[in-house]
């Protein structure tokens, strides 16, 4: 019983592996925008501090809601999540990012991100 449950589980992997690669074949369909902060700044759960990250929505074989945070060079991700959609606002149409408030001290929460060219974005949810 374990064998196979050891079995399954390393063949789920392969299939996965396998799916990543092919997906990565496809091209970058994915939106991606690079936004850098002069200051700290905060995302559900994580605390970016002044610099170039990359914001982009994965491959499109996944949930249009979720988003992915990434360093520059794309060597660590900061943040995926699953986010709500939220519209534009109006007159905003070079809006990036919505800053919320925080305490003095306290790095701002990036509330929304909005992809380039796009009537929608992504809220961040917070707990």
């Amino acid at each position: 019983m374990v064998k196979r449950i050891i079995g399954a589980a390393i063949g789920a992997a392969v299939v996965g592996l396998c799916l990543a690669a092919s997906s990565h074949a496809l091209g970058t369909v994915n939106r991606t925008t690079y936004v850098t902060f002069s200051s700290d700044v905060a995302l559900p759960g994580v605390k970016l501090a002044a610099g170039t990250y990359i914001f982009e929505l994965p491959e499109p074989m996944t949930s249009p809601s979720l988003v992915r945070v990434l360093s520059r060079d794309r060597h660590k991700v900061h943040l995926m999540a699953f986010t709500h959609f939220v519209n534009r606002p109006a007159g905003a149409d070079q809006k990036i990012v919505s800053l919320g408030e925080a305490r003095r001290g306290e790095a701002p929460p990036i509330t929304a991100w909005y992809p380039t060219d796009e009537s929608m974005g992504r809220e961040f949810i917070y707990r």
